[in-house]
């Protein structure tokens, strides 16, 4: 799958596009609204991506998390190597110590991550500044005829490049989801 992104102040706009790509068998995990103005893309029913996804929490927690592998591996290998392994106490102080050094550069990560824009998005910021929006969709490689021709239907959208998709496994499981949630009573 491949991430287009498209610029638009126009939210009616975007809600035409969704509706039509919707009608075309693309399902709504693939797209999203990247806005400063959550309210109005609500107020449009517009697919708005998650908040805690414009920021970069996911990827500074994992960084947090390989930081943290590293620093507890440190301790552990110090402990092994100096013997202190081999005292009355054993093991347990020394991977208690590693799972806390573990778990506070993971925490410390997603504190960091909060503070930071998504780095898929940094590059809208001014845009998004400025009040425009930004749309984007996930296709696989059979869809993207699809996505042209609904595309030149809506010249007033600013092609803005491509990125890495989320996985297709996962959108697949959104849809499943959203489509449970609607069955169940």
């Amino acid at each position: 799958m491949q991430r287009h992104y498209y610029i638009s102040d126009d939210l009616d706009e975007l809600e035409r596009l969704e509706s039509e790509l919707q009608k075309q068998g693309i399902k709504t995990p693939q797209f999203h609204v990247l806005s400063e103005n959550d309210a109005e893309v609500e107020k449009h029913h517009l697919h708005a991506i998650e908040p805690v996804l414009k920021k970069d929490v996911v990827r500074s927690t994992q960084i947090g998390a390989l930081f943290g592998l590293f620093g507890a591996s440190i301790l552990l290998a110090v402990a092994f190597l100096m013997q202190w392994h081999l005292s009355a106490v054993g093991w347990v102080p020394f991977l208690f110590s590693a799972f806390v050094v573990l778990g506070f550069c993971t925490w410390q990560g997603g504190l960091i991550g909060i503070q930071l824009p998504n780095h898929q998005f940094k590059q809208f910021q001014e845009l998004l500044s400025k009040g425009k929006h930004v749309f984007f969709v996930d296709i696989s490689q059979e869809q993207q005829s699809i996505l042209d021709a609904i595309i030149t239907r809506h010249p007033k959208l600013l092609f803005a490049g491509t990125g890495k998709a989320t996985p297709g496994w996962v959108v697949k499981s959104q849809d499943r989801f959203s489509h449970l949630m609607k069955v169940m009573p």
